[in-house]
Formats: C-alpha cells, structure tokens, sequence
C-alpha cells in the first residue's frame, strides 16, 4: 500500500476538497485524484463518494481512515527511530498554542528555545485549544500548548502541565468592588463575562453556582481573554481570569472559591516527537518549573 496514497486519501478527508488538497501536497488536482484511483484500484471499494459537492467518505473510506492514519504514524516513527542521533537539533517543527499560552508564556520560551537550537524552523498556528485538537488529530502539528480539559480524548498524551491560578474579577468601579466580602449570590445579580460554554473555565464557574443554586447570566461569550478582560475593566459584569493577566484595569474580588485550570503541552499518542519537539518540552518545563513555588 503506498504511503503516498494514502495521504492524499487522508488529506482529501481532512481538507474536505480536492483542491486544497492538492494544494497542502505541491500536486496538481489531476494528479491527487490519480493518488487515490490508484488507491481505490488497489483495495477494490470506491472511498469518496464524489456524487455530492461535498467530500463524503463511502463505509469502506469510513474503516481504512484510522488505519491509514496509523500506518502514516508508524511510517512518521521509523523515520524518528532512523534520523542520524548527531546531537544535533534541526529541522521544522509545527506546533499550536492557544491565543493565551501564545500570549503569556510562548515568547519566554521561544526565546530561549531559538537561542538554543537556532536550527529548527518553527511553524506557528495560534487558536483555541478546542480547535487545536481537532488540527492534532490531523497531524498538522506535533504539539499544541494548550488548556487541558476532563473530556480530552484518550488518544492525546500530555507531556507537561502547570496549573493557571485564576480568580474572579469586576472593573474598578463596578459595584461588586465596592464590596468587602462579595458571596456568589452578589455575583448572581451581575452579568457575567465569560467565554463559551465548551470551556473548562465556563464550566468550572457554571458548576459552582449550580450547587449553590443560583442563577448565571453570561453576556456576549468570547474565547479571547484580552477582549474580556477589557469589558470587564469597564464594567459591563464580572468575570474570571488568569491571575497573571491582572492588573489595576481590574479589581480582584475575594468570593472564597478557589479557581484553577490546567495548561499543558500535548502531543497523540502511538506518534514519537521529534528530537525539536522533544527539546521544546525540556525548555518549557525548565521555564514554567522556575516560576512554580516549591
């Protein structure tokens, strides 16, 4: 079965277009869909349904997908397993990182990491972690720096996490500021800032006012916490941000309910890191293990 067929046949599925996929591989349309004749020829059963404007996979597509992504896993390992073991660090490395991570924690470490290893090219794509997943599960990167979550898939394998303190949060001239010990009933009658409810920060805030049984009213959601931060500060509700995102646009409020998610770097599992993605890890636990109290 040749591995060139089969990423064309992968990256048809994940583009979701001939053309683009022809594109990402430097192929002519007619060449890509000669890739995958050449492929449906070899295995007997149509993959694409090619009746629909859009790519539809066929149940014989549907089955060969996870292998063939495992199979393109293990060729990617070999390679790994064979590449000349110089202690030299080089090459290309794709990575993700959340636009907070991209923010408040990449350039410490891209500084450091390019002065160490001035050999490896970095390609960077910045967006949110539940995007970052699904661009993971399509090998477009090795890594993601990302917000770890209770329902990640057991396919990914975190290779470092840190705890990021968060707290909850008004502008200065808010009402709830004005007030010595606020309680969640006091944030109950207040808008509130926060991003989707696919997050893990959305859904740790919502389960504390759900056991205390009160009402939540989030207003306009938003991923970026700049933009929150920046409503907050304001005055249009109260909100909950990272602690080393706060400054004097805002005003700590001590609710006495302690809030903390988890960053992480993850990479899928059954597919070896390169010695670049490898060396990035060492750098971003020697950073993030230095800021850590003992």
């Amino acid at each position: 079965m040749d591995s060139n067929s089969l990423r064309a046949f992968i990256t048809i599925v994940d583009q979701g277009s001939f053309s683009e996929a022809a594109e990402i591989l430097h192929l002519t349309q007619p060449a890509i869909s000669k890739r995958l004749a050449a492929l449906e020829n070899q295995l007997g059963p149509s993959l694409i349904d090619r009746s629909h404007r859009q790519i539809r996979l066929t149940d014989a597509g549907a089955r060969l997908l996870p292998h063939a992504r495992k199979i393109l896993d293990e060729i990617h390992n070999a390679r790994v397993a064979l590449s000349p073991d110089s202690g030299q660090v080089e090459g290309e490395l794709q990575i993700i990182a959340s636009h907070h991570i991209g923010l408040h924690h990449l350039p410490n470490w891209l500084r450091r990491f390019s002065r160490e290893f001035p050999n490896v090219s970095l390609n960077l794509q910045f967006m949110e972690s539940d995007a970052a997943f699904e661009q993971m599960r399509k090998r477009n990167a090795e890594l993601a720096f990302v917000t770890l979550s209770d329902s990640m898939e057991g396919n990914f394998m975190v290779y470092d996490q840190w705890p990021d303190p968060m707290a909850f949060v008004s502008g200065p001239e808010h009402p709830l500021a004005g007030l010595e010990s606020p309680g969640l009933e006091d944030l109950a009658g207040h808008p509130a800032l926060l991003p989707d409810t696919t997050t893990a920060t959305y859904r740790v805030v919502s389960r504390l006012f759900l056991e205390a049984n009160l009402p939540l009213h989030p207003q306009m959601p938003t991923n970026y916490l700049e933009t929150i931060k920046m409503m907050t500060s304001v005055g249009l509700g109260w909100s909950v941000l990272p602690v080393s995102m706060m400054d004097n646009s805002v005003r700590r409020l001590d609710i006495g309910f302690p809030v903390t998610r988890v960053l992480g770097a993850v990479g899928l599992s059954g597919r070896q890191l390169s010695s670049a993605a490898r060396a990035l890890i060492e750098v971003v636990k020697a950073e993030e293990d230095g800021g850590r109290p003992d």
